[in-house]
Parts: C-alpha cells; sequence; structure tokens
C-alpha cells in the first residue's frame, strides 16, 4: 500500500529573502505604526533595514485605536505642551500626506455646567494629583484649552498650509437646532477639529510598501523573535515553525506594549511598559448615525471619564476604556465595558437607546505606555522615549527599545528613532518624511479632477466603479484597476459582496502580505468593522485568496474555521454554523 506523506510546507518568499542574506544593518522587531515609520525613515536614507512582526502589519495596538488623528487636548491638563504641539503638527502633516485615508473630523463637546473643574485644575496641573472626586470640566476651563489648542494648531501648518478650522461656541438654542438629539440638559457646545483615519491598518501597510518599494527594506509578516545567540537574533516563521538567525548591526524594539517581553526574549529582561487597555464597540444604528451629524461626540462624563461617539463607514464607534493590562494576556473588551459605553451614549442622546443587539463589532488594545505610578491611567503620560540596552553577548550590537508613542505622532517618533540609528550606523539623513506622501496618496487626483482621472487611469471601469477603488486605494486603485480588467472572470463581482469583484481580492492577496485571511477581512479591507460577514462570505474570500496564492482545500477551511474563532474570541462576532457544514470545498 502506497504511504502518504505530509508535504512540507514551502518556505515563504519573505523569510526566502532573509534565508538567502541573513545580515543586515537594522532589524525592527514589531510592524506596528512606529514600528513601520521607523523603518520608512530608514528605508528612504538607503538604510539596509529588514522589518519583522510576529503577526501581519499593524495587527496589534494600531489596529485598536480609535481611529483619531489628535493633538491630544487633554494633555494640556497634565502640561504635556510639547507632546500637544507635535501632535497638532503632525495632525496636519497627516491631512496633507495622506489625504485619501485622513480627513478632518469635526468634534463636538456638550456642556453642562460653566464654571466647574475651574478650582481643580490649576492643582492636576501643578502636582499631577487629583484633589477629591474629578468632575467633568466646565465651559470656561473647557474655552481656555481650545484657545491653546487654536493656537498650536495654526501654527503648526503643514508645508502646503494645511490646517483645520478655529473652534468655536454656540448656546443651547443653537447646539439643539446643529444637534436636536442631545440631552437638553446641555447649554453649550464647542466644536473644534481635529482629523480620523478611515482604515489605519491600510496607512501602515502603504507605509510598509513605501519602505519596501521605495526603499529597499525586507517586510516579513508573522516572523517573531524567538531568541539570540551570541550577535545573531534568532527568528520564527510562525507559519512553517522554521527558525533562522539575523544578524543586525542595530536592533530596534517597536513592540509597543510587548517590548519588555520582546526585551526578555533577546536576553536582556526590562520593566519599561505600564500599558493600559482601550476597548470600542462599532453599532449599527441609522438613529445614532444621523444623530451625530457627521461629527465625533466627545462627551465627559460626571466623574471625568470620557465616551466618543462618531460615524465611521456607516455604523457608529463608541469608546474607549483606559484600564491598567498585562501584555501577556489577550486584550479584550469586556461585558462591564460594553455597560459603560452604552450608558454614557445614553447621557449624550437619551432618546436614542443603544443594545448589544446592534453592536457588529468590538475590539480592545494596549496603550504602550511607559510604566508609572500616575494616580489615573489617562494621566500617565502619551509621550515617548528611546531605551539602550544591547544583545547579552554581542555588546556592540545596540538594543533601541521605543517607549510609549501614540498613533498621531508615529511619523515625528520614526524620525527621531532613526536619527539615533543613523547616527550609529555613521550615515548622513538625505531624506525627511516630513513632506514625504504615503502609499495611494501619491497622484491622488483632486476631487474635481477625478472622474478625468478615473477615464485616463481605470480604463474600462465605469465612473461609479473608480470612485468606489479611489476611495478605498487612493491612486493605488490603479493597480486594482488593472488586475480586475486583465480577463472576464477578474471582473466578475463576488456572490456575497457585490462591491468587491476578483480581480480586486486576488490583487490584494498577492500584493498586500496577506498570509492568513484574517489579514484581509480585519485589516486589507472594512469588512469586519462594518459587520459584513458570515460563513458564506469567508468561504467566498478563501477561495478567491487560495486560487491567487495557491492554497488548498484543506488550507482554505483551515482559514476559515481560524478566522470564525478569532472573530468570536476577539470581537464579539458570532458567525453561525462551522464552516465545514456547507457545500464541499473546491480544489485550487
Amino acid at each position: 500500500m502506497a504511504q502518504h506523506r505530509r508535504r512540507a510546507p514551502k518556505v515563504r518568499p519573505e523569510v526566502t529573502a532573509l534565508l538567502d542574506d541573513p545580515t543586515t544593518d537594522v532589524l525592527v522587531i514589531g510592524a506596528g505604526i512606529n514600528g513601520v515609520a521607523i523603518a520608512r525613515d530608514l528605508a528612504l536614507n538607503g538604510v539596509d533595514v529588514t522589518l519583522v512582526d510576529r503577526g501581519d502589519i499593524a495587527s496589534g495596538t494600531s489596529a485598536a485605536s480609535s481611529r483619531m488623528v489628535h493633538g491630544g487636548l487633554r494633555y494640556l491638563e497634565n502640561g504635556e505642551f510639547r507632546l500637544v504641539r507635535e501632535g497638532v503638527e503632525e495632525r496636519n502633516r497627516l491631512l496633507a500626506n495622506a489625504p485619501h485615508q485622513v480627513r478632518p473630523l469635526p468634534t463636538t463637546i456638550p456642556l453642562r455646567t460653566v464654571l466647574t473643574g475651574l478650582a481643580q485644575a490649576p492643582v492636576r496641573f501643578l502636582t499631577g494629583k487629583q484633589i477629591g472626586p474629578q468632575k467633568a470640566r466646565g465651559a470656561l476651563l473647557v474655552k481656555a484649552g481650545l484657545w491653546l489648542y487654536d493656537a498650536y494648531s495654526h501654527a503648526g501648518r503643514a508645508a502646503d498650509g494645511t490646517s483645520v478650522p478655529r473652534h468655536r461656541f454656540v448656546g443651547r438654542r443653537r447646539s439643539l437646532e446643529e444637534l436636536p438629539d442631545l440631552d437638553p440638559a446641555t447649554i453649550a457646545t464647542a466644536t473644534y477639529y481635529d482629523a480620523m483615519v478611515g482604515s489605519p491598518e491600510r496607512l501602515a501597510l502603504e507605509m510598509a510598501d513605501d519602505a519596501a518599494e521605495a526603499g529597499g527594506a525586507r517586510v516579513a509578516t508573522y516572523v517573531s523573535a524567538a531568541g539570540h545567540e551570541g550577535d545573531a537574533v534568532v527568528l520564527r516563521d510562525e507559519v512553517t515553525g522554521d527558525t533562522l538567525r539575523m544578524r543586525p548591526r542595530v536592533i530596534v524594539n517597536a513592540c509597543g506594549p510587548w517590548t519588555d517581553l520582546a526585551n526578555g526574549v533577546l536576553g536582556e529582561p526590562t520593566s519599561f511598559i505600564g500599558g493600559t487597555k482601550g476597548s470600542h464597540i462599532v453599532v449599527d444604528s441609522p438613529a445614532l448615525l444621523h444623530a451625530c451629524r457627521g461629527r465625533e461626540i466627545f462627551f465627559e462624563n460626571s466623574d471625568g471619564r470620557i465616551v466618543l461617539v462618531y460615524p465611521m463607514h456607516g455604523k457608529v464607534i463608541l469608546g474607549t476604556t483606559d484600564i491598567p493590562a498585562d501584555p501577556r494576556e489577550p486584550a479584550r473588551c469586556t461585558e462591564e465595558e460594553v455597560d459603560y459605553f452604552i450608558e454614557l451614549a445614553a447621557r449624550v442622546f437619551p432618546e436614542i437607546p443603544v443594545s448589544r443587539a446592534q453592536i457588529v463589532f468590538r475590539y480592545a488594545g494596549i496603550r504602550p505606555l511607559p510604566a508609572a505610578d500616575a494616580s489615573e491611567p489617562a494621566r500617565i503620560s502619551r509621550d515617548y522615549r528611546v531605551e539602550e540596552g544591547a544583545l547579552p553577548d554581542a555588546p556592540d550590537v545596540p538594543v533601541l527599545s521605543v517607549v510609549g508613542g501614540k498613533w498621531t505622532t508615529h511619523r515625528a517618533l520614526g524620525e527621531r528613532v532613526a536619527d539615533e540609528v543613523l547616527d550609529r550606523l555613521g550615515v548622513q539623513r538625505f531624506a525627511s518624511t516630513v513632506a514625504a506622501q504615503v502609499g495611494g496618496a501619491r497622484g491622488l487626483p483632486r476631487l474635481d479632477d477625478r472622474d478625468e482621472w478615473i477615464v485616463t487611469n481605470l480604463p474600462g471601469l465605469s465612473i461609479g466603479r473608480g470612485q468606489t477603488l479611489l476611495a478605498r486605494y487612493g491612486s493605488r486603485s490603479a493597480g486594482v484597476g488593472v488586475a480586475e480588467t486583465y480577463d472576464p472572470a477578474a471582473a466578475s463581482r463576488l456572490a456575497t459582496l457585490p462591491d468587491y469583484s476578483v480581480g480586486e481580492i486576488s490583487w490584494i492577496a498577492t500584493r498586500e502580505h496577506v498570509v492568513r485571511l484574517e489579514d484581509l477581512v480585519l485589516r486589507r479591507t472594512t469588512l469586519a468593522f462594518e459587520g459584513r460577514l458570515g460563513v458564506s462570505v469567508l468561504r467566498e474570500l478563501a477561495d478567491v485568496v487560495g486560487d491567487a496564492v495557491g492554497w488548498s482545500w484543506r488550507r482554505r477551511r483551515a482559514e476559515v474555521d481560524a478566522t470564525i474563532a478569532l472573530l468570536a474570541d476577539a470581537h464579539g462576532v458570532d458567525l453561525a454554523g462551522p464552516a465545514r457544514a456547507h457545500r464541499p470545498w473546491s480544489l485550487p
């Protein structure tokens, strides 16, 4: 009888690139937004960079943000003026450098008092301590903060003049005319502008592609740091289990909340991080969506806690919390946190009930905050710093650990860390990312010119289809258009997702580092966020991806089952019925 041998997994191309040349100037461990920004800056300055992550690009903390790009109005009260100034400058730069993903976001603060918080604010500012119970900030305190926020914002215009409008205050009558569903107890509202990022994971991906395509960086996802041997870092392929050794001249640990754990693996245990968990829910409520009128509602409870309510992709985000967390445990949005969001949403819009049945997605992540003894998690600094260590058996191989940071300031952080690395390598900086457009922003047509651009760059596609692709991919949609029209089969729409084509999904699968099905549904698209997934959707996507990259029918089934389990465990999405209970899988 013939024996059937189990076929060994293929070596992935990105891992092959590391095996072919196991040396590198800089090994960046962690492909969250900060690690990607560091690798991009170094690669654009001619440095040989290798970027690895134990998961997907931006699959950890970077995927669990509030999707806001902001200076941090609340940080003014902590006296973090440098961070606020840098934040609004970087917000303006992102509006200029990534307009296909980052857009202005009007933010309204409903106010119920005038003087509340005035007595406590100076004490918090001068001592960092809270005296007495926390109280919501009144109109005068908010007005003072917004005046200063505007001053920083307009002093930090982007090179092309990009900024946002100044804030405005209106009284009760005008407030309720503009937002009639607000609690009638509102006496005034303050509206100012920050920005939002529609798909932070895609923005991080495009930055990683900038590093690889323009700077020659090697990017390998699902590759973890597993140990050290002399001057080498042992890496493990999380797909095949194979190991390899990389010999870098400099190591950058950009693992966010897992920085201390990564340093332990590298042989130098540290205790730099004291992260906190932030959770969010996404609800499908047409009434709540309409009530927001396109704005973020930034509401402060009577105990000083914050809730955010704002529209995104036709749904509404509610968040966030700030709870001490252990990075060794998975971050999950708990039922208690859901209760908190529902209760506070009712304080903003009391006539619009929010229920668990409306939740289509929930998510949580751990902020990589520095270890601190702050009595309130919200008062722990969001600033960043770099700590230096070395491999135990190779003291001439520095390990630079990034501590802290927030989404908005990733470019500035990347520049600062890159400067330290360049100094150690003896390399002169010749390129700046200050005005460097990201991915699909390059060549992005102006709104008035988009129809003409579609006719020229997306031949064979309708104006409506071209507008959809432009909204998703910016100027990168030209590549999607070619993939979608190269043959009739590629142009066909998916049965379960008519706004996606076979060619579009195939392009993502082959061009955008897709290793797992979850990469596609959670980070390359907003399908999970929008609550559009079902077993039949996952199975059709697995077939299209499998055809594009050569998955066997067993691999397709395993990917669907794994994605269903992940959605239920991490995101509260319960898809009824196992995948294998449906029609037989097609062979590749």
